[in-house]
């Protein structure tokens, strides 16, 4: 979902909140990017896009990102904007600037969210946007991936770890009387970039982001222990979930709902925020798909089939006071109806 509110001709200059990870900063910083170099912006433009950088660390380095690229190609519009632009007078080229930038905005943040992988492009397994896959594990322990996911295995007899790059994971363990004797010393631990969470005889779902990754629990128990924190770990119960940094563990709360529905294709929501269903949705389409910030505290519930994202939007539409607006194939807004 974009932090930055973009509507028909206009933007808003409300500060959004604070990015939750790398993809939402950076299409919002390669929105702003493109907002700001159409034409000569004004002082409440610059003010808000102050604002929105100093909001977060993780906004002040996609920013960085926008302007890397950007300085690789050129100077935006560039050839794009070129023979659209020739021969236009001075008014109307800032306008065809505005408008072209921002159709670039959605294609710019796709190829910095793709060079954000740059640890994760050569892992061994990887499913690509929208993509699910299960695997068998040597030990005998099934694994599903999620959308967009990348990861390494390294299963031995010293070790059996799964070292998630980025995406989500369903992990179901082996019962120790199918365990091979190579196994049975070394436990079953997912590594993320923030810690490690070691499985006790459990299923359980994993997902990592770029300021935290997740756990929940759904049978058995696991021990979280982040990376440079205590080496004791956290016990997790079945049911339960939290969130856990480099330095520590977050409180545990009940798991959500339906925590491995999207294991058979669907997104439950129950009560949940739109703003939060349009970027759950929005991790198996490919392009931008972002919420209206005003609508975005909209609670919204249901079942809705990932394999058909334009089906999920239907529905959407179908049930809620809200309207899908195509801005271009890449780049769709929900809205008030």
């Amino acid at each position: 979902m974009l932090s930055l509110p973009v509507a028909a001709g206009r933007m808003s200059l409300r500060s959004p909140a604070p990015a939750r990870d790398e993809r939402e900063a950076i299409r919002a910083a390669a929105a702003w990017y493109a907002r700001l170099a159409s034409g000569k912006p004004d002082d409440a433009l610059r003010q808000a896009w102050s604002g929105w950088l100093a909001a977060s660390e993780l906004h002040r380095q996609a920013w960085q990102r926008v302007e890397a690229v950007c300085g690789q190609f050129g100077q935006l519009p560039g050839p794009l904007a070129g023979p659209a632009l020739r021969g236009v007078s001075g008014r109307r080229r800032a306008i065809l600037n505005g408008l072209l930038l921002l159709g670039a905005a959605a294609p710019l943040a796709w190829q910095l969210e793709r060079s954000q992988a740059l640890g994760s492009w050569q892992a061994a397994q990887q499913t690509r946007v929208g993509e699910r896959r299960p695997l068998s594990l040597a030990d005998g322990s099934l694994l599903v991936m999620d959308t967009d996911s990348a990861l390494d295995l390294a299963f031995d007899a010293r070790q059996r770890l799964i070292h998630l790059h980025q995406g989500r994971i369903l992990v179901t363990t082996a019962g120790a009387s199918r365990l091979a004797a190579e196994y049975r010393d070394s436990p079953l631990r997912v590594r993320t970039r923030h810690g490690e969470v070691e499985a006790l005889g459990t299923r359980f779902v994993v997902r990592t982001g770029s300021e935290a990754s997740q756990v929940a629990v759904l049978e058995a128990r696991v021990r979280v222990t982040p990376a440079a924190g205590s080496r004791t770990g956290v016990l997790l119960e079945a049911g339960q979930q939290l969130d856990f940094g480099i330095q520590e563990v977050g409180d545990a709360r009940r798991a959500a709902p339906a925590a491995s529905a999207w294991t058979d294709g669907s997104l439950v929501a129950v009560d949940m925020p739109l703003g939060q269903w349009v970027a759950e949705l929005g991790r198996y389409r490919r392009g931008i798909l972002r919420c209206d910030p005003a609508i975005a505290g909209l609670r919204v519930s249901g079942a809705y089939p990932l394999d058909d994202t334009d089906q999920a939007l239907r529905m959407l539409v179908d049930t809620f006071p809200v309207r899908s607006v195509l801005r271009t194939r890449y780049w769709v807004s929900i809205e008030a109806a």
